[in-house]
């Protein structure tokens, strides 16, 4: 496999550059693809609205596409707007005895509400293209279209997929975005098997124009990388999660994801990591924080911008430790992934308050609980006692259960300075102190000291 494969996306120009074929290249060059494109429309639109649809000549899409792959060694490829039923049929019938994965987004409506496939090119879709797709990615206004049916709930999702499946698709990825659900869940499926829930925090975001380009682009570019369809699919999902955590708008109207988010975190990460052993050496000068140090031992975390996964949050490799005379240790340098359950808390936590970029676990004992008390600060609580069956036995399961169901129990999550975890058998009581910066969190930990 090439370091850098090719992935070919075919579809349509959007003036605008957060949908279509601009969105595409975009997220294939951020996931370390060389992307390639065939352009079957132009379009005049921006955030507000699609003033202008100019379709490709259906023989120039043909000429495109064979100049593409004669030369080029494709690794994956996706669909995107194709329009009309006539493009529908030459690009069917160039792809037809492919040796790579094809995703085909059926797109039909453009967020701004404007109509990209002609109503005559439903049936060429179905007929011509969902026989030879890998992976077809309706959201659910596209799935209703396709099946007939009014997708309400999960029954009524699993019923559409079988349905699309039957139509000749491999595997299906029914979006869920527009569900009306707290979590925002895709549903994937594979001919005689139960449909699998992908189940995502939604973004609180507006920003959400070209969301199904950018994700049946990344999907494309993982496969052209060589993984599976469903582990594809999941990565593919993280970095839009990641890229709509990181938008923001660029006109009036709703504006797209941030394909670029990879590029920040990765020109991020060794400032991340100066700024968090700077950090660890302050707080091992700070008097007496001997006595703040757990038996399992303590350890700082901080986080990249729009981090989503441990390996996005630094810590000490070899935790904070301390001697018996008191002398604080930093055992080992600061590395991402270092710690998963301290990284767990965060992660959960920045769900609540996605401002927060750094957490420290301390000794929870009378004496640090009366000083967290008179500090003022807000604190929340949770019982392992009370964590649900399913959630135990998984490496990191009880630190985002607890960390969730205390924020959520408290009222005001997003004013919690520090989650209190009583433990249980085996288990040791620990405070774990949240924070915006790792300035505001040594803040903190002096306030708890001064009332020891």
């Amino acid at each position: 496999m090439q370091s850098n494969p090719t992935i070919l996306t075919i579809a349509g120009s959007d003036s605008s550059g957060g949908a279509g074929i601009q969105a595409d290249l975009k997220s294939i060059a951020m996931l370390g693809g060389f992307g390639a494109s065939v352009i079957t429309a132009l379009t005049a639109q921006n955030t507000t609205a699609v003033t202008g649809i100019h379709p490709a000549p259906p023989e120039f899409v043909a000429q495109q596409l064979a100049a593409v792959l004669s030369d080029l060694t494709v690794r994956a490829a996706k669909t995107g707007m194709l329009f009309s039923g006539d493009i529908i049929r030459v690009v069917a019938q160039s792809l037809a005895r492919r040796a790579f994965p094809l995703v085909v987004d059926p797109v039909c409506v453009a967020q701004s509400g404007a109509r990209l496939l002609e109503e005559s090119a439903v049936n060429d879709m179905v007929r011509h293209l969902f026989p030879i797709t890998d992976l077809l990615t309706p959201n659910i206004p596209e799935a209703e279209l396709f099946t007939g049916l009014t997708l309400k709930s999960p029954q009524d999702i699993c019923e559409a997929a079988e349905r699309l499946l039957a139509m000749g698709p491999k595997a299906v990825l029914i979006k869920g975005g527009h569900m009306d659900s707290p979590a925002s869940t895709d549903w994937y499926a594979t001919p005689g098997q139960k449909p699998l829930p992908l189940m995502q925090s939604r973004v609180n975001t507006r920003n959400l124009h070209g969301t199904g380009c950018t994700l049946s682009a990344a999907i494309a570019a993982h496969l052209g990388q060589g993984h599976d369809m469903l582990t594809s699919v999941r990565r593919a999902q993280q970095y839009l999660q990641a890229a709509l955590r990181a938008s923001y708008p660029v006109g009036a109207g709703g504006g797209s994801p941030n394909h670029s988010v990879p590029l920040l975190k990765e020109q991020a990460r060794l400032g991340t990591l100066d700024e968090l052993a700077a950090a660890g050496r302050l707080l091992a000068q700070l008097p007496h924080f001997a006595r703040l140090i757990p038996e399992v031992r303590s350890n700082l975390v901080l986080a990249l911008p729009y981090a989503s996964t441990a390996q996005d949050i630094a810590g000490f490799s070899g935790r904070i430790t301390c001697t018996r005379r008191g002398e604080v240790i930093l055992a080992g340098g600061p590395e991402f992934g270092a710690s998963s359950h301290m990284a767990r808390v965060l992660l959960a936590a920045r769900k609540f308050s996605p401002k927060l970029t750094c957490a420290l676990n301390i000794a929870c004992n009378d004496d640090t609980l009366l000083a967290l008390k008179r500090t003022g600060m807000t604190s929340a609580s949770f019982d392992r006692a009370d964590e649900p069956a399913d959630g135990l036995g998984h490496e990191g399961g009880t630190m985002d259960w607890g960390t969730q169901a205390a924020l959520e129990a408290c009222g005001a999550p997003r004013s919690v300075d520090a989650v209190v975890d009583m433990g249980g058998p085996g288990k040791e009581a620990m405070i774990r102190i949240l924070a915006v910066d790792p300035k505001e969190l040594l803040a903190k930990v002096r306030r708890i000291l001064d009332l020891l």
